[in-house]
């Protein structure tokens, strides 16, 4: 493709000069391969102008940038390279977007869970579907392994042109808050935006609940997505409701176009009457706990607006058996039931531990640890939320990225070292996760939270491999 063209319809440019053959396209100086147009922007903490003659070296034929450069290469400059990216690269790849027909899910908790329904449910009603996600990325045979939630605009428009090629109808994304609050998905148009919830996260990111709020709303602005299916439970899911043109509203404790009655939870799954626009559907999930129905509740109110059938609906829901780290049954051992779930915020960690306590016949054990260099704020707050509903806590590491483990551990003891619970603090998370399995009895539940279906341990900038799951099994020889 030429350089000209994708400028020309590109727009915000305030200058340009020269043309040549584009045969990919790159915003990392270190990826930059023989062909690649070279997109750079000063960024949160690194300003990518300053390594334009690395990317040129390594082959870039043409840049994009935000300021007149001194190389001798055909370059335009913009406005704001970072909102011009994925615009770049949509052009690039063709529009595949057109193609596809794309759902998006945000919220704090349940994005990755109530995306893998509506596969399930789509997947059943003869549709090919794909998932983009915290888990990875699946469509037609294919599974890519996760490396951010929401992939940066040029990767994300390669794999959707690819998905489009292969035949895939529906897309079914998370939309991070950061994603959004940076811009990446710009350009894309969605049947249905969904929202989850909205609770303490990200605060070492956003500084504020409020600029958090912001960045989730901006997936509900004029022109971005067609339909709202949004929490009528949640405060911000409410203001989502009244503030778009199409709003659809599912939840349980007020009004609302989609809700369940006659809620039965079990260790094993669930069973509920699904009102979904004034039809009754008997519901199975094999997925337990409440936050699971609201997440179905969510998955059937944006299948059924995108026309399928309820008892599709059902088909699909009981279709999906498990989701990997999503509060998973993973073993039974000693006549105790373990779980690993991804919880990692507080509301996360309080509604696995509310779920799994009304559920235990024995005692509740709940290992977890908080991630390093992250928002620091959550870690008392979720040492407390452990306090209130398990009879006893093992500390641990999760990601301690940069950070001293055991400084994190302290930080989240000081939420329950006053609160007459029982728990011990053991550093490295195998260890730990040993003397929690060595402790549970009959009738018991142990849950071991945070990392969920991550497969490392991030430690000094190197991702180690590591899997509660496995290491779970090798303990109990299964």
């Amino acid at each position: 493709m030429k350089f000209s063209q994708i400028v020309d319809d590109l727009g915000q440019i305030i200058s340009r000069c020269g043309d040549c053959e584009v045969t990919g396209i790159s915003s990392d100086s270190r990826a930059v391969k023989e062909g690649d147009l070279f997109i750079c922007y000063k960024g949160l903490n690194f300003d990518s102008h300053s390594v334009i003659d690395e990317a040129i070296r390594r082959g870039a034929v043409a840049v994009i940038c935000e300021r007149e450069i001194d190389f001798q290469i055909p370059h335009a400059v913009v406005e704001n390279a970072r909102e011009a990216m994925p615009k770049a690269a949509r052009i690039f790849y063709g529009y595949p977007d057109k193609n596809l027909k794309l759902v998006a899910v945000t919220g704090t908790n349940g994005k990755t869970t109530t995306t893998h329904m509506l596969e399930s449910i789509f997947s059943a009603n003869g549709k090919k579907a794909a998932i983009i996600g915290t888990l990875g990325i699946k469509y037609c045979g294919k599974i890519i392994s996760p490396e951010l939630t929401t992939p940066d605009p040029i990767y994300l428009y390669s794999i959707l042109a690819d998905m489009a090629d292969c035949g895939v109808e529906y897309v079914f994304m998370e939309a991070s808050a950061h994603a959004l609050a940076l811009g990446k998905l710009a350009g894309l148009h969605f049947e249905v935006g969904v929202f989850t919830n909205f609770t303490q996260d990200h605060l070492d990111f956003f500084g504020t609940m409020d600029n958090y709020a912001r960045a989730k709303l901006k997936l509900f602005c004029e022109g971005v997505c067609a339909c709202a299916v949004a929490n009528s439970d949640d405060e911000l899911g409410r203001k989502i409701l009244s503030t778009h043109k199409r709003g659809i509203s599912y939840g349980l404790d007020n009004p609302a176009d989609v809700f369940a009655i006659d809620v039965d939870l079990k260790v094993d799954g669930s069973a509920f009457i699904l009102n979904i626009f004034d039809e009754l559907y008997e519901i199975h999930l094999s997925l337990p706990a409440m936050h699971n129905v609201y997440n179905a509740m969510a998955a059937a109110a944006c299948a059924k607006i995108l026309g399928v059938k309820t008892s599709v609906i059902a088909e699909g829901l009981i279709k999906l058996k498990t989701v990997e780290g999503r509060l998973e049954h993973v073993a039974r051992f000693n006549g105790a039931d373990i779980f690993v779930d991804f919880a990692h915020t507080p509301d996360g960690l309080e509604k696995s531990l509310q779920s799994l306590k009304s559920l235990c016949k024995g005692k509740l054990y709940c290992l977890f640890g908080c991630g390093g260099n992250r928002d620091r704020t959550k870690r008392p707050i979720m040492g407390k939320i452990a306090a209130k509903y398990a009879d006893f806590i093992i500390l641990t590491s999760d990601n301690p990225r940069y950070e001293d483990p055991f400084d994190v551990i302290c930080e989240i003891e000081e939420g329950l070292k006053d609160k007459g619970k029982p728990y011990v603090t053991v550093t490295e998370r195998d260890v730990a996760t040993e003397y929690a399995i060595g402790l549970v009895g009959d009738g018991d539940i142990l849950l071991v939270a945070g990392k969920g279906g991550e497969h490392y341990q991030e430690i000094m900038g190197i991702k180690h491999s590591y899997d509660d799951k496995l290491v779970i099994k090798s303990i109990i020889g299964s």
